[in-house]
């Protein structure tokens, strides 16, 4: 092993023991407002759980099991783990996730509801033996799971480096078998550290309620516990029995002979803190066989309260490099008696951890406290990483963090101790599940891990993961993603530029002028006015125009460029004009301006879906403040950001917003009265400061069906129609409306996220064109 340390030290080609794979499984059990375990079935919104590859349910059709797929990082996995937990917890109705690994109130055993498979029934036969063996209740325990593996490139070069003597398979077979002999000899210290579930309610199995105490109210306890989940009642299996770590045929073997004395009816049924794992899960034991061990899983971590999806990131930082201080850690002899000494620690650790007297046996004739041995074990881990030159300034918080657990004694069992004695086992964890929900709600808009991308495109992977659709990200800076479901792969661009439109119907909304011939040619009003190209010209034509009047860039989005002369204006201000237009494109529309009020009418695929009235940027007057110290105080607000990351945009103060001040006779130092409304653009776009106002109930039939017609008219199936419309109850629209432009890539999150209306759910709207709902 010295070897491995000394090359992993002193490569010089950036080989990397940090690099792997991190996946993370969370059960959580659905519970009702009063804390009684929900009875309702599995939720549908979240479609077939038994092929959803992030929300399905474990034991009971009550019992929700989150999975994250393998990411690159601790972090991109935790993200993603945040990201379903809040997507269930968003659609869950007058229900939460319970927030504690030991279950809630509970009914009677017989009235817990097992997963129901209707396509395979063999799922629900295991699971009533499983009830049977063990008692419904028992099952409802819940964790987290952590997935791991080493980089294959990794692997793949410490293997050339070394020059083993057995193939690549039995060498990394061989690591991760180390890794597991030597996690049963200091797993404990996860369940010290981790453990969080001291307590147990009064309707939890009763001959375990016998062997323990009344902690208060309606809960039990054992002094001194540590973790119910992992103790002499938790999770674990009926009879003890010996598998064997030493190499995997062992190991198949001893699960084989378990299996063959009906002992348990297969592998999934071996409860142990460690697993080793394939991908192909249904066939594990001849995938191992074949393929050898994919990666491990971790499974004694409690779920914490306290966190708002149950585990801090910076638990799962300190198990990534706990891992790999097992990996590092030499190797000792692992017998019969060894495994089940290590398992009896772990046991008598989740039992009676806290006490002052308790002390681990940590070899054959020597005795420490868990407390202590903890604060070594944490000094070895950042001196075997120092060895290797792999220690980090993150790491040392990561290990800073452990460190002030244990000494400013702080463990999560203590506070749960404490919560459930000031505000009784139910009020504490509904509160904090209420809490938690009222905290996503507030930023339900983002996507964690993925606020770099367009608030668009962050809706739409939100809403592919509620409905089982796979994603990759194909070009972070561009929006540029990959989806997949049963086989069939679509790539998407900012959201809205998908395979359903053709590039030429692109070009046609892109340029501003086909679109105003196409939709005349096909009967649909749009403003008079002519294009240019040469900017002399166009400024030469200033007596052409008066009152009235709208220039604008040809190919252009987000209304960028655009002014809007409602009165008379001077030749300086045209000219300025003239030249914002021209800085956005080559050539420029000028028009005559249409009145009424602007309405953004999504179309997906003949279809209205939302439809939006954009008031201008402004703002309200408090008689104190000028228009600049009251634009800077409206961007305070959390929905308002920059880059279309947020559901609203800042309000910027440029030229287009000074010259428009300008012809009302005002500047950016004018104090308005108290509740005078100031607009500071005429033109209404989200992207440049204004307001949202949900209209999809309110506009008629008749103008949604030329919004249809105007997208039909260029062939685009995801289309945002501009309309102008005078009087919204006019149901003539002869004179009344207009079509100032055609958007191919129009925005989504104003539908989903206005500033007043509901929301219109258009990711899945898209999801649903692309053939990825029913």
């Amino acid at each position: 092993m010295n070897r491995v340390k000394d090359i992993i030290k002193n490569n010089k080609l950036g080989l990397d023991i940090k690099k792997g794979n991190f996946g993370i499984e969370k059960e959580s059990v659905r519970v009702k407002k009063d804390g009684r375990l929900a009875d309702t079935p599995h939720p549908e919104i979240f479609g077939d759980k038994a092929k959803h590859p992030f929300i399905t349910v474990d034991f009971s059709e009550s019992q929700m099991e989150l999975i994250t797929p393998a990411e690159k990082s601790v972090k991109e996995a935790y993200d993603f783990l945040r990201n379903i937990h809040e997507v269930v917890s968003m659609n869950l109705k007058d229900e939460y996730l319970w927030s504690q690994s030991v279950p809630p109130i509970l009914p009677d055993d017989k009235d817990i509801p097992i997963a129901k498979f209707s396509q395979n029934r063999e799922l629900e036969i295991y699971r009533e033996k499983l009830g049977e063996k063990y008692g419904r209740k028992k099952q409802l325990l819940s964790g987290i799971h952590f997935n791991f593996s080493f980089d294959d490139e990794f692997l793949e070069e410490l293997y050339t480096l070394l020059k083993p003597s057995e193939d690549f398979k039995e060498f990394k077979n061989e690591i991760y078998l180390k890794i597991s002999r030597n996690y049963f000899k200091y797993g404990w210290m996860i369940i010290y550290l981790l453990g969080a579930s001291p307590v147990v309610h009064e309707t939890y199995l009763q001959k375990c309620l016998d062997k323990m105490k009344k902690y208060n109210g309606e809960t039990y306890y054992f002094e001194d516990i540590v973790s119910f989940r992992n103790s002499s009642c938790g999770y674990r299996n009926k009879d003890e029995f010996f598998v064997d770590y030493k190499n995997v045929e062992s190991y198949i073997e001893s699960l084989n002979n378990l299996i063959n004395q009906n002992i348990i009816s297969s592998p999934k049924e071996y409860y142990s803190p460690i697993r080793l794992k394939t991908k192909n899960t249904k066939e594990i034991l001849n995938e191992l066989k074949n393929s050898g061990v994919e990666y491990l899983e971790f499974r004694s971590i409690d779920l914490n309260p306290f966190s708002k999806i149950g585990i801090e990131e910076l638990d799962l930082e300190f198990l990534h490099l706990f891992i790999l201080f097992l990996y590092l850690k030499d190797d000792e002899e692992f017998t019969e008696k060894d495994y089940f000494r290590y398992l009896k620690n772990q046991e008598l650790l989740a039992n009676n951890g806290n006490s002052k007297d308790f002390k681990l046996i940590c070899c054959e004739d020597t005795e420490v406290s868990p407390r202590e041995y903890s604060l070594i074990l944490i000094d070895e881990i950042e001196k075997e990483l120092k060895n290797i030159e792999a220690f980090t300034e993150k790491d040392r918080k990561i290990l800073e963090f452990q460190r002030n657990k244990i000494l400013s004694k702080s463990l999560y069992t203590e506070a749960v101790l404490k919560g459930v004695k000031e505000k009784g086992f139910v009020n504490l964890h509904i509160g904090l599940a209420e809490k938690y929900l009222e905290e996503m709600k507030s930023t339900s808009y983002t996507l964690k891990g993925y606020e770099d991308f367009e608030l668009s495109t962050q809706i739409l992977l939100k809403d592919a993961i509620k409905n089982g659709v796979k994603f990759k990200i194909l070009d972070r800076g561009e929006n540029f993603i990959s989806l997949e479901k049963n086989g069939k792969v679509e790539y998407i661009k900012q959201a809205t530029k998908t395979s359903l439109d053709s590039y030429v119907t692109m070009l046609i909304m892109e340029n501003k002028v086909v679109t105003k011939k196409l939709l005349k040619d096909n009967g649909v009003v749009v403003p008079d006015g002519r294009d240019y190209s040469d900017i002399d010209l166009a400024k030469s034509d200033y007596r052409k125009y008066s009152a009235g009047t709208v220039i604008k860039p040809k190919s252009t989005n987000f209304g960028l460029g655009i002014t809007i002369f409602k009165d008379e204006f001077s030749k300086e201000d045209y000219d300025k004009a003239i030249d914002i237009a021209f800085k956005e494109d080559s050539s420029i529309l000028i028009e005559k301006f249409v009145k009424g009020k602007e309405y953004r009418i999504f179309v997906i695929d003949g279809e209205v879906v939302g439809v939006l009235h954009r008031v201008p940027a402004n703002v309200m007057g408090d008689g104190k403040k000028s228009i600049e110290e009251l634009v800077a105080e409206k961007n305070l607000d959390p929905l308002r950001g920059e880059g279309y990351k947020t559901p609203l945009e800042k309000i910027k103060l440029g030229e287009a917003e000074k010259m428009f001040l300008k012809a009302q006779g005002l500047d950016f130092k004018y104090i308005p009265e108290k509740n005078e409304v100031v607009y500071l653009r005429e033109n209404s776009n989200i992207s440049t400061g204004g307001d949202s106002l949900d209209f999809t109930d309110e506009i008629l039939d008749v103008y949604k069906q030329i919004a249809i017609q105007s997208a039909a008219a260029v062939g685009a199936k995801i289309c945002g129609v501009d309309m102008m419309i005078e009087d919204l109850k006019e149901e003539n629209p002869k004179g009344n409306y207009a079509i100032i432009e055609l958007n191919f890539n129009p925005a989504i999150h104003i539908h989903c996220y206005p500033y007043r209306g509901k929301n219109r759910n258009l990711g899945e709207k898209i999801l649903k064109a692309l053939g990825y709902i029913n």
